[in-house]
């Protein structure tokens, strides 16, 4: 006879328990020796290649997943496409937190993290594009902390400033497409002065446009991947509405990520055939270039329009995860592989395995920080009035 109550955790949530604990454990140990070690301790950094992996993984790749968030709500509040108001939330708290983290990782990059707010304070280099990067994440986490507020203000009872908050939601999406569109492509911006150190295939100066299209693209399939997760793994914390409009919401988002693929697709090719670089498709980097344009955009497209046709949504969340690795490896190819690339192979830098495991622990927080969210606000469900 069982005298307690019956324990209903399976050893599968044990195990996903442990796994979390030990993941936090160890990136706490290693923040410490970062802090207390130097940059030198954790990381293979140099002067040769001052950015490595955590300006590939947090900076590049985080900042172009998070683009949902402006892109859901420039869809949502700018252009009248109300079929979307079951991502708009999760897009914004997605893009707030990837924002939010990126500061964070940040912090970890700077060699003295204490002068992360001078560019804004005592240094102002204003016809810097790294500048305007600084500037552009600064002022869009502040507008995703605002165009959040009224899920705040639902949680405490506050109607009145809901509603003042919400009244305020549309000229913040324009402000914050605005700005994260300047983002997005000045990210793309800051490789174009270094066409010696970068591969001749993936130096362009329409770098810029490149970064922005894949950003956008990668934004709305991260919003079809976040809904595929959340709808699996936090049903509890979803209303019904939310329950029975994800896989319609999924196909709507697919229809829009086709067109801006082919778009990329075009210019890429065009632009590598009219710059004379199509003999640089023989070598190996020309393969990782051909993989990157086939196995990121083209057989995404292919996927995105039979899932379409076909209604599947199995189909488009296959292709939105492939358009996410597609830009994951773009941004690794620009910014490690195709960089510095000229170098002998000794002296090419290589992570250290513990640079990997900070970004995984910050990306394990960011999960975490999501779940709380979505756990104690009304993220993923309407407000009832």
């Amino acid at each position: 006879m069982n005298s307690g109550h019956a324990n209903t955790r399976s050893p599968k949530t044990y195990l996903r328990n442990g796994v979390i604990l030990c993941i936090l454990l160890v990136g706490i140990g290693l923040t410490l020796l970062r802090f207390t070690g130097g940059i030198g301790s954790v990381s293979n950094l140099s002067d040769k290649t001052p950015w490595g992996f955590w300006t590939a993984f947090d900076l590049l790749c985080g900042i172009a997943l998070s683009a949902g968030g402006f892109a859901v709500a420039a869809a949502y509040y700018i252009f009248g496409r109300k079929d979307f108001h079951v991502y708009v939330r999760a897009a914004l708290t997605t893009a707030f937190l990837g924002y939010f983290f990126e500061v964070i990782a940040l912090i970890y990059e700077v060699g003295q993290p204490w002068r992360l707010v001078y560019p804004f304070f005592l240094s102002q280099g204003t016809t810097s594009v790294l500048f305007l990067v600084a500037l552009c994440v600064a002022l869009y986490l502040a507008v995703l902390g605002a165009e959040l507020l009224p899920a705040l203000f639902e949680r405490i009872g506050k109607r009145k400033a809901r509603e003042t908050a919400v009244s305020l939601a549309a000229p913040l999406a324009v402000v914050g497409a605005t700005v994260a569109i300047i983002h997005q492509s000045a990210l793309g911006a800051l490789y174009l002065i270094a066409p010696s150190k970068m591969h001749p295939l993936w130096h362009s100066a329409y770098m810029p446009l490149f970064f922005l299209l894949s950003a956008i693209s990668a934004g709305f399939s991260m919003v079809i991947i976040e809904g595929m997760l959340a709808h699996t793994f936090m049903r509890e914390h979803m209303d019904a509405e939310h329950i029975r409009e994800s896989d319609k919401a999924a196909l709507i988002c697919g229809r829009i990520i086709p067109a801006l693929l082919c778009v990329s697709l075009i210019a890429k090719c065009a632009e590598t055939a009219v710059s004379g670089n199509l003999p640089h498709l023989a070598s190996s980097y020309g393969l990782l270039f051909l993989l990157e344009l086939a196995g990121g955009i083209a057989l995404p497209v292919l996927l995105y329009c039979v899932g379409i046709k076909k209604q599947s949504v199995f189909m488009t969340r296959a292709a939105a995860i492939l358009t996410v690795l597609g830009v994951v490896l773009n941004r690794f190819n620009v910014s490690l592989v195709a960089f510095n690339y000229n170098l002998p192979p000794v002296e090419r830098y290589v992570p250290h395995w513990m640079e990997v495991g900070i970004s995984v622990f910050l990306v394990m927080l960011l999960i975490l920080s999501y779940r709380f969210l979505c756990s104690n606000l009304p993220i993923l469900k309407g407000y009832e009035k």
